[in-house]
């Protein structure tokens, strides 16, 4: 992952509304929820939640899946995995340079 995904991602979630809306279908699951369901949940009007939901898409946390009339939206795991991943893959890289630092003085 690089920078600016990463980027535009931890930005589109930056949101309390679209961090609300992502976590909804984080806890649904692999099957997802439809539109209207997910509207029901957050308690939001159509065309907020569809404004917000283009912007999840859009970052590649979310993914659309129309079957006949209703659309079904999923959050997008590998996307997730990913961004959770960029976050910690150096964690602690230079605790090495911080502990001398800190026994040195």
């Amino acid at each position: 992952m690089k920078l600016e995904q990463a980027s535009r991602q931890l930005e589109a979630l930056g949101n309390p509304t679209r961090l609300q809306i992502y976590r909804t279908l984080v806890r649904a699951g692999h099957s997802g929820l439809a539109v209207g369901g997910l509207q029901e949940r957050i308690g939001i009007a159509a065309s907020t939640l569809s404004h917000h939901l283009k912007r999840l898409v859009d970052t590649g946390l979310v993914t659309q899946e129309r079957q006949a009339t209703t659309l079904i939206c999923r959050a997008h795991y590998p996307a997730m995995h990913a961004l959770i991943g960029y976050l910690a893959d150096e964690c602690c890289a230079d605790a090495e340079d911080v502990v001398a630092e800190s026994t040195v003085g």
